[in-house]
């Protein structure tokens, strides 16, 4: 039995200088934003999970009374981004990599790039529209500081 033959593997299209920065700047991204979110996943992590009682604390009241402060906003947005364009960075470097013909690639980019955009505005939307003091909620609930709000 012989062994399998070897095929070179298909070049890369290349459009000049520009397509070699853009993925520099991409190998760049992933490096910086990766970095990022250790840092943002264990912080949240640590906040939410080991510096209170668990999991069992995780409620409603709680992510409200978190989300009260623009912080925490801030730091859950800058996660949802930097997740979901790290992660669809990674997706098109498997894409350009596996799907080899034209009309493949482009589909899978399109819904890459669809899905992104979903998750993206709805996590978005979820959390700086979010209203911790909701005027039909039961008041148990709510966390304590809607009581001053609602009365």
């Amino acid at each position: 039995m012989s062994a399998p033959e070897l095929i070179d593997p298909k070049p890369r299209i290349r459009s000049g200088r520009t397509r070699r920065k853009a993925e520099r700047w991409s190998w760049m991204f992933m490096r910086l934003s990766g970095l990022v979110l250790v840092l943002l996943i264990f912080t949240h992590l640590t906040v939410n999970l080991v510096l209170g009682e668990g999991v069992s604390q995780i409620d409603f009241a709680f992510v409200a009374g978190k989300w009260a402060d623009w912080w925490w906003q801030v730091a859950d947005f800058l996660m949802l981004l930097l997740a979901m364009l790290h992660g669809g960075n990674g997706m098109r470097l498997l894409i350009n990599d596996y799907a080899h013909s034209k009309a493949w690639r482009s589909a899978l980019m399109g819904v890459l790039h669809l899905s992104m955009v979903v998750v993206i505005v709805l996590g978005s939307l979820v959390i700086w529209t979010f209203d911790p003091c909701p005027v039909d909620a039961d008041m148990s609930l709510l966390p304590s500081f809607c009581e001053d709000v609602l009365q």
